[in-house]
């Protein structure tokens, strides 16, 4: 057997080769496309992010927008149905007022008169009264409802079509227009037999 130190010694391990010149170019070119790539997607992304914040900016400016008119709208229902709680208030104490009125005013007729016929003209007269005094005081009652529905729904407007909101407005003020309308009635008739 031969000694370790015959054997031949092992080949010197081959110098790496240089990297040649058109390899680093080529790794260069492919870098500078890659940061190329990511700037201009980052860009992009940057963009749109921008587009879509001013855009949620106006969105959210016109919301605010509508909101305070709605709490302006509902501020004036509000001050309306007050109003016309007050009205109603008002007609049911001049009921009272002209029915003591119409009650004083049968006594002296029949007093000073027939006092069958006096009575007869109280009873129409209290008739027509206490059926105007009716259709005010259900009429102020309809209309006080009405608005107090309104507001409701002008509170949660979103929940609602806006049309029919609109529509269901334009009733309540008719509704109140014709209490208003009863109501002047009735004070002319009042206002009639405390002439006489």
């Amino acid at each position: 057997m031969a000694s370790p130190s015959a054997w031949p010694p092992p080949p010197d391990p081959a110098p790496p080769r240089p990297e040649s010149a058109p390899a680093r170019t080529r790794g260069r070119r492919t870098a500078v496309v890659v940061l190329s790539v990511l700037l201009a997607g980052s860009l992009g992304v940057g963009a749109y992010l921008w587009l879509t914040t001013t855009r949620w900016q106006e969105h959210s400016a016109s919301w605010e927008d509508e909101a305070r008119g709605y709490a302006g709208r509902v501020a004036t229902l509000e001050a309306e149905l007050r109003a016309t709680d007050a009205e109603l208030v008002a007609a049911r104490e001049q009921l009272a007022t002209a029915t003591a009125r119409i009650t004083d005013l049968a006594n002296e007729k029949a007093q000073l008169g027939d006092e069958n016929v006096a009575s007869q003209q109280y009873l129409d007269y209290q008739r027509r009264v206490s059926e105007a005094a009716g259709v005010v005081t259900s009429a102020l009652g309809a209309c006080v409802d009405g608005q107090t529905q309104l507001i409701g729904y002008l509170e949660d407007r979103d929940s609602y079509d806006a049309a029919d909101v609109d529509r269901f407005a334009a009733d309540v003020e008719t509704l109140c227009r014709q209490a208003s309308k009863a109501d002047d009635q009735l004070q002319q008739e009042l206002r009639r037999e405390l002439d006489q």
